[in-house]
């Protein structure tokens, strides 16, 4: 809410100079903060809320995903407890998430009604869903591959967020592409010579075509980047402790985009 503090600045100003803007300036901050309260909004509360409805959706499905065979197995219970320290959780946070994950382990979970909670509490605001799915992916891809039942699931979570199946199809062409470069990838050889097949998944990772120009593809990169940046994810609803995975996301997509680059001039 920045109206009364504009509002005020102008008359104070016009009716007093510079000392005079700045009186109607502070009057206009205390005019925002009091009509801010009266309508109900608290960017500070509101985006908590976010962070953890994020949080408790993200490692529920988790706990959902590794059940997705019928059963949990050692390994993946350790590649669950490696991707937590990946995360950097604080004990009090992964302590939650190991009750998370069992609740949505348990053979009575039910998918839809927790992606419902999502949509109606903030999920279709911003980016959320994409990420959302993201996140899910790479919990998906922890052993390296992804199984048909966790697939299926993926789908599912995919359908209830609105996003159709030739939409998801392609978010999961590029997730998988830039797998490719997860920790730098190809960014290492990109000054050797590029196979096409580490091109191929380079346009993939971006999801663009090789046809695209340098214009496009630069306009693409920087709308990817942008989507992954700190300060725009922990707003959206990111917890912070969780921002390591989108770190490594945004790497993924700045190494594809080196390759690319390189390989045009």
């Amino acid at each position: 809410m920045i109206f009364g503090k504009l509002i005020g600045g102008l008359i104070g100003f016009f009716s007093g100079g510079i000392f005079g803007a700045i009186i109607g300036l502070f009057a206009g901050h205390f005019f925002d903060k009091g009509i801010g309260q009266a309508m109900g909004f608290d960017y500070g509360a509101d985006r908590a809320k976010l962070q953890r409805l994020f949080f408790e959706t993200t490692f529920t499905i988790m706990g959902h995903l590794a059940k997705a065979d019928g059963r949990i197995s050692e390994q993946e219970i350790q590649q669950a407890e490696v991707l937590m320290e990946r995360l950097g959780l604080t004990p009090e946070h992964r302590k939650e998430a190991i009750n998370l994950f069992k609740q949505g382990s348990h053979s009575n979970f039910q998918l839809e009604p927790i992606i419902s909670t999502f949509i109606n509490e903030g999920g279709r605001r911003h980016n959320l869903p994409i990420l959302l799915l993201e996140f899910l992916f790479s919990i998906a891809m922890a052993d390296g591959e992804m199984h048909q039942a966790e697939k299926e699931i993926l789908a599912k979570t995919a359908g209830y967020l609105g996003i159709g199946s030739r939409q998801f199809e392609q978010l999961l062409a590029m997730l998988t592409a830039q797998q490719n470069f997860h920790g730098g990838g190809y960014q290492q050889q990109g000054r050797q010579q590029t196979s096409a097949n580490d091109l191929d998944n380079a346009y993939k990772a971006l999801g663009v075509s090789s046809s695209a120009s340098d214009k496009e593809i630069k306009k693409v990169y920087r709308k990817l980047m942008s989507q992954h940046h700190p300060d725009k994810l922990i707003a959206q609803g990111v917890p912070e402790d969780m921002m390591k995975v989108a770190t490594e996301k945004a790497q993924e997509i700045q190494a594809a985009y080196d390759l690319i680059k390189e390989a045009r001039k």
